[in-house]
């Protein structure tokens, strides 16, 4: 007997106040085990996992899921005051065992405890294989990376051992050896789960994969690979399908035109012969309407074929997929290559960012890269052993945490601020080449997807007048699809100012063309080194 899939989705809609459509009419399922949710930014993904979530309210349509589910969302919305307690999820039952160890006799501390007695040797069992044993509860997750911070998240779904959860791009701020520690977590998860991500290495591991494609969901068996090689395969015989079709429409059209030159002869002999041949006028007049008859008939016939022929490349083409490209002219910052742009320095040294150079900070979750950009960026002198210092006032900042565009205007509005002199249909045209089109530029951008944002901050950066010299972007492809990275390199390749990078996303990386990195140690050095891959 089948099993009965986890989650099923029964004609699914979603509207925005705004009455525009986010999910139209959704059929499908989510089989149990671990399955890879893809699609391209702006197709839905994270709206749908809050529907399931129950965070969203469907328009129309249900979402029917089987049992108590858990969910990461995209951004982890924390207040810098918030413990490690409060991120694990536990807070409650933690101070309520402390309670009861300390004499405490109130039933709604016991009421709180449940059946969690063995919650502090839970803990300790997950967090010992990822050294994190000695971590106080207590701490305020100010004082973490934003890495740590999701790899607590994540554990803390794990203690809960629901029997579904939906994870939104968990991989977010996580450098390497982080993420290995999470792709140990999620194989030997427990129950359903459901992953959101553009890391394909955690998308390897799933046993499904579900992709949500022009409004539609659909299933494959198998991890990501599986699914891009049946994909691949698709649109081999789909293109191939195409060339075909428009062959044949090109030979319909051919004998179309080739038919209508016979029946103009035919017609003119006629006519000819009837003038020459002293016919009756009453038998001419006959065979010129069975003529026309016969040419009406052949027209129809063959105007039918080239119609035909025109629905199946139409049809054919449908199932072609396109693939876009960032296409963004920018004027130059004329930025000159001797011009020493920022400098950073330690107990030992100092490193000078000059000219165009294209630059990544590296170093392991927690050793400071962004509060060391936090430093450059700062007007106060500071006194830690290892600062930032900037020469230039042109400089664009694109923050871990997208902040500082307006979340309740539009992607139009927000670019106007930086592009004063810019018309609407000049921002228009900009962000289309942004890939940002139609309504989706009209929207807030709290209601556009996490890679949507994204394009409207980055745009804020890139159209911004006058042209900033150099740009600094902190994790700049969390919540981005695998086509929008490289759509983002593509961006970023027709910029001409100096780079700096924060990203733990080592394929990015190695399609920026980088100059060179330098890894930030624990022991506060910067050590410069160079890309050994290029794409």
């Amino acid at each position: 007997m089948p099993l009965t899939p986890p989650i099923k989705l029964h004609n699914l809609s979603f509207c925005w106040p705004t009455g525009e459509r986010a999910v139209t009419d959704l059929e499908g399922v989510f089989p149990s085990g671990r399955t890879g949710l893809t699609g391209i930014n702006g197709s839905g993904k994270s709206i749908l996992l809050q529907l399931i979530a129950g965070r969203l309210t469907p328009t129309a349509g249900s979402v029917e899921v089987s049992s108590d589910l858990a969910y990461l969302p995209q951004t982890l919305t924390l207040h810098q005051d918030t413990t490690v307690a409060e991120l694990l999820g536990i807070d409650s039952t933690y101070r309520a065992l402390k309670a009861i160890e300390s004499g405490s006799i109130d039933p709604s501390d016991f009421d709180a405890v449940g059946d969690n007695w063995d919650l502090e040797a839970r803990l300790e069992a997950e967090l010992s294989p990822l050294g994190l044993e000695t971590l106080s509860l207590e701490r305020q997750i100010s004082t973490l990376s934003g890495g740590e911070a999701m790899l607590l998240a994540v554990i803390g779904l794990r203690l809960a051992a629901l029997p579904i959860t939906l994870l939104d791009e968990p991989t977010n701020n996580l450098d390497a050896p982080t993420r290995e520690l999470l792709y140990g977590l999620v194989r030997s998860w427990k129950g359903t789960i459901i992953v959101v991500s553009h890391d394909i290495e955690l998308l390897e591991l799933m046993d499904h994969t579900v992709e949500l494609y022009a409004g539609k969901l659909r299933l494959f068996g198998g991890p990501y690979s599986v699914y891009r090689e049946q994909l691949a395969t698709e649109q081999h015989a789909a293109e191939q399908a195409a060339k075909t079709a428009n062959a044949s429409l090109k030979v319909e059209k051919r004998q179309r035109v080739e038919a209508e030159t016979k029946l103009a002869r035919a017609k003119r002999k006629g006519r000819a012969e009837q003038l020459g041949g002293g016919l009756p006028k009453i038998l001419a007049n006959h065979l010129r309407q069975k003529s026309e008859a016969n040419a009406g008939k052949m027209r129809s016939n063959l105007d039918g074929k080239v119609e035909q022929a025109q629905s199946k490349l139409e049809q054919a083409e449908i199932r072609v997929r396109s693939e876009e490209h960032i296409n963004v002219e920018l004027p130059d910052p004329k930025l000159p290559a001797s011009k020493q742009v920022a400098q950073f320095s330690y107990p030992s040294g100092h490193h000078i960012i000059q000219g165009p150079e294209r630059v990544a900070l590296t170093g392991p979750n927690g050793s400071g890269k962004t509060t060391l950009l936090n430093q450059l960026l700062s007007t106060e002198p500071s006194e830690a052993e290892l600062s930032g210092k900037l020469f230039l006032e042109r400089v664009g900042y694109l923050p871990q945490r997208l902040v500082g565009l307006d979340e309740s205007r539009s992607a139009v509005e927000n670019i106007g601020q930086v592009a004063p002199s810019a018309t609407s249909g000049q921002i228009r045209n900009m962000l289309a080449r942004l890939l940002l089109r139609g309504t989706n530029a009209d929207r807030p951008l709290s209601a556009l997807s996490g890679g949507e944002r994204f394009r409207v901050y980055l745009g804020s950066l890139l159209l911004a007048e006058p042209t900033a010299q150099l740009l600094i972007l902190d994790e700049p492809t969390n919540n981005l699809d695998i086509d929008s990275v490289r759509q983002l390199c593509e961006a970023l390749g027709a910029y001409r100012g100096a780079l700096l990078v924060v990203s733990h996303d080592q394929k990015f990386l190695n399609q920026l063309g980088l100059d060179y990195l330098l890894e930030l140690r624990a022991d506060g050095s910067l050590t410069k080194s160079y890309p050994t891959a290029v794409c």
